[in-house]
């Protein structure tokens, strides 16, 4: 609908190979690195702040160099964990984890041998219960010492992992990094440059509309994304060619955007 209305070639605000942000550059190159001499790295933030933009594009690099099995399932037990990476792997395996790790630790090898590195890449980590994590982490120490684990969590992995009982895991860590939220210029930035991957002029947003967007995501990149959609299709609603206020603020009256202390105005 919106790439008719506009006359686009793809859809606005895609999430498909993104262009990484300074920052997630930066990040992203830290990882290769670490690929390189093995390491434990763990990539936090809060919800929205473009975590999945740098998991991607590590996924994304280079598959025939650097071999990136994803765990995104990380309610499972230490048994499916082992499962998934063993479908990862394309091992087909039945029996206990001991066969499974053999596995896999010879899978690991053989990627070494052939001049590949091995990042494995957990997201939601803070969601996997501790114990399955350390069995990973030990699963791993066999590995080549070129792989590099990496950790996608909130923050509040950092916090469970400082707790005594867990130096083990933390001592290992080899780099560790908080994705912040954005000001307000590299938000307006990032609209910006969403346009012009699209081919649309900066123009099809009023001044006014860019300045709610920036103040109303909070310098969350999803917020961003998703606000700028929605405003888009309330002008193709409305049969406009700019995005303005009313438009951004149709949007905004939506009870999910709304703060609490609006809702208990209502």
């Amino acid at each position: 609908m919106i790439r008719s209305h506009f006359g686009l070639e793809r859809n606005p605000f895609d999430e498909a190979k993104p262009t990484l942000l300074p920052h997630q550059q930066q990040i992203f190159e830290t990882i290769k690195v670490h690929a390189q001499q093995g390491g434990l790295c763990v990539i936090m933030g809060e919800p929205g702040t473009g975590k999945t933009v740098i998991k991607q594009a590590v996924i994304d690099h280079d598959p025939k160099r650097m071999i990136t099995p994803a765990i995104a399932r990380t309610l499972h037990t230490y048994s499916n964990t082992l499962q998934i990476l063993c479908e990862a792997f394309g091992i087909e395996v039945n029996g206990r984890d001991t066969r499974r790790e053999k596995l896999l630790i010879e899978a690991g090898w053989k990627v070494n041998a052939e001049g590949k590195m091995l990042v494995p890449i957990i997201d939601d980590a803070h969601l996997m219960d501790v114990e399955c994590l350390r069995k990973l982490r030990l699963l791993f120490e066999d590995f080549p010492k070129n792989h590099n684990l990496v950790l996608v969590a909130q923050p509040s992995l950092m916090h469970t992992l400082r707790l005594t009982v867990n130096e083990d895991i933390r001592s290992r860590i080899t780099y560790s990094v908080n994705v912040p939220r954005l000001n307000p210029d590299d938000i307006k930035a990032f609209i910006f440059t969403q346009l012009d991957r699209i081919k649309l002029g900066h123009n099809a947003f009023s001044e006014d509309a860019v300045e709610l967007i920036v103040r109303s995501s909070e310098g969350v990149l999803r917020r961003t994304r998703n606000l700028c959609i929605s405003a888009m299709l309330e002008t193709v609603r409305d049969r406009k060619q700019v995005v303005g206020l009313e438009q951004v603020n149709r949007v905004l009256m939506q009870p999910h955007w709304r703060k609490d202390r609006d809702m208990e105005a209502l």
